[in-house]
Formats: structure tokens, sequence, C-alpha cells
């Protein structure tokens, strides 16, 4: 048995139970997703919202920026991607690496729908070794990962699966159907099972898995993160995903000028470089940097590999 899914307005309710205000334009739906500054949502939805909405938006929330996937089309926004898989999937789409790796991970652990109690409990270790490997402890802790879990719970439509190896969660991910496509939303594993390519399995069977069933057009495993290592996407590369070209347009209230982004991306650079385990400047830093780039105002470093998806 499987839930069918979450439109947009219970999405916003999960975001609300966590915490999140959330506001809704004419072409989307936008949360609080750190001080101050807006994200659209869903995730795998491309906007074009006017001027005068961004601008109305930011000053009604008095909101310091936002960001947004635009068409890859526009002539704002950095160059960027989704990664998404479609059907048919099979093993054929990993590489070869992958696919070895895998089929390691399934003679090794068991792959299963869990209770969202045991995501709460069990999943903390989890994630909390996961935000340590990413240099990231300081944003999240256990009591809102018990609002996350709790929410998920509350609203239909959520799952949450897991790789267990001799009956201990070694990573699970939490799945959410929105419209005709899949979320994995805090995809998490401990250290201590890599060797046993947990993750591979797990993202393997539940990809399989949620591709089959009806209703469902395709898994979006996140878009272009501001701040993660490159290596984070190259895995889900290996494993079958694409990468599907997008604008991310990051945008800033009007009352901060060009010069003044230019001189906080610059300064933020300089401190990130200083810090490079410091979790809030990595983010400011990808925010400010994806602004500069997508305005023309610097060369971008744009995806290594984007698809064109039909």
């Amino acid at each position: 048995m499987w839930f069918t899914g979450v439109n947009a307005n219970q999405f916003a309710g999960w975001l609300e139970r966590q915490g999140h205000r959330v506001v809704r334009t004419a072409s989307s739906f936008w949360y609080n997703a750190g001080p101050r500054i807006l994200q659209s949502f869903p995730y795998h939805r491309i906007v074009v919202p006017g001027e005068e909405e961004i601008a109305g938006l930011l000053r009604e929330n008095k909101a310091v920026g936002l960001r947004y996937s635009a068409p890859v089309g526009n002539s704002l926004g950095r160059v960027s991607y989704h990664s998404v898989v479609y059907a048919p999937y099979s093993i054929e789409r990993l590489s070869s690496n992958a696919r070895s790796c895998t089929n390691r991970g399934l003679r090794h652990c068991q792959v299963q729908r869990i209770e969202f109690e045991r995501l709460e409990e069990d999943g903390w270790s989890l994630q909390r070794d996961t935000l340590a490997r990413q240099h990231r402890e300081a944003t999240l802790d256990e009591r809102q990962w018990q609002r996350i879990c709790r929410a998920s719970r509350e609203v239909e439509g959520f799952e949450v699966w897991g790789a267990l190896v001799q009956g201990k969660l070694a990573a699970s991910i939490l799945v959410a159907q929105v419209e005709d496509t899949c979320y994995y939303l805090y995809p998490q594993s401990h250290r201590d099972y890599f060797k046993l390519h947990v993750n591979n399995a797990l993202v393997y069977r539940l990809t399989v898995e949620l591709l089959s069933r009806p209703g469902v057009k395709s898994i979006f495993y996140g878009l272009e993160s501001l701040d993660a290592p490159a290596s984070v996407d190259e895995f889900k590369f290996r494993m079958g995903f694409e990468a599907r070209p997008v604008r991310q347009r990051v945008v800033f209230h009007p009352w901060l000028p060009p010069r003044c982004v230019r001189l906080g991306h610059s300064l933020l650079r300089r401190l990130h470089r200083s810090r490079p385990n410091a979790a809030f400047l990595a983010k400011a830093e990808g925010f400010f940097r994806f602004h500069v780039e997508g305005s023309g105002q610097l060369p971008a470093r744009g995806p290594r590999r984007l698809l064109t998806i039909s």
C-alpha cells in the first residue's frame, strides 16, 4: 500500500508544522528557508514570477532575498539543474562502479518501509553523522529533527524508507509524492556502514519501487546546492539521475544595490576561505554567488553536466 501524494497546500502545511512561515503569490508558494530568505516550492516546479510580484513579496515579508527555479531559457538566473530521474529505471542506468556497489549493498542490507517513530528515534544519529560529515552541525538540532518527523507523520502522503543491517538502521530517506513527482527529503546514513554500500542499495531499490507506482512520473533528488561539494551530486548521477537544466535565480531586496551585493560576496568569499567549515558562511557565500553569477556580473561556474529532458 502507498499514499497518493500531497498537493501544494498540504506540502505547505507540512512546512508550517515545522515552524516555517508560508506565503502564496500568483506564481508560487514560498517559505522562510533562512533568516529573511524565501524559497519557492513545490521544489520541482519551474516558475516565472513577475518583477512586481517579486518586489511585493520581498517588501511585504520584510525579506532580504529569495530564490526560485526559472526556465533555462530565461536571461536572468544562474544556469543550474535539478537532479531528477524518469522511468524506465533499472540497474543498467547506473555507472559500472555504482552497479557493483549497489549489488554488494543489496546483499548486505534490507531495504524497506519503516515507521516515522523509528525515523525520529534512530534516525537522529544518522542525521547528526551526516551533518558532521558535511560540516553543517549548526544547521539542524534534535528538536528541529523531531518536528520534521512528527510533521511528516501527521501529513498523509509522506513515507520513510530505510536500509537495515542486522536490524539496525544504517540509512534512510523521507519521501513525499507531490503531484506526479516524488521528493527525496533528508537522505542520510551513518559512516559506519559506508563499506556496505547502504546508500546505493537504498536509492536503487527505492527508485525502482517509486517509479513503478501509478501516477509517478519522476523523482526529484534536489536542486543544485548553494554550498554542498560536487561529490554530493556525483553520487546521484552515478545512480542514474540526470541534471535537468534550469536557471536558479537569487533576487535581493531593491534597497541593496548591486555594488553592495558584489562587495558582500567578496567579503563572504574571504571569510569562507578562512573558515571553510562554517556552514552559515558557506550557505551565505553560495546565495550571494548565485545572484552575482546569475546577473552576469561574474563568469558562472556552471554545472558540468546538463542533459536536455524531453
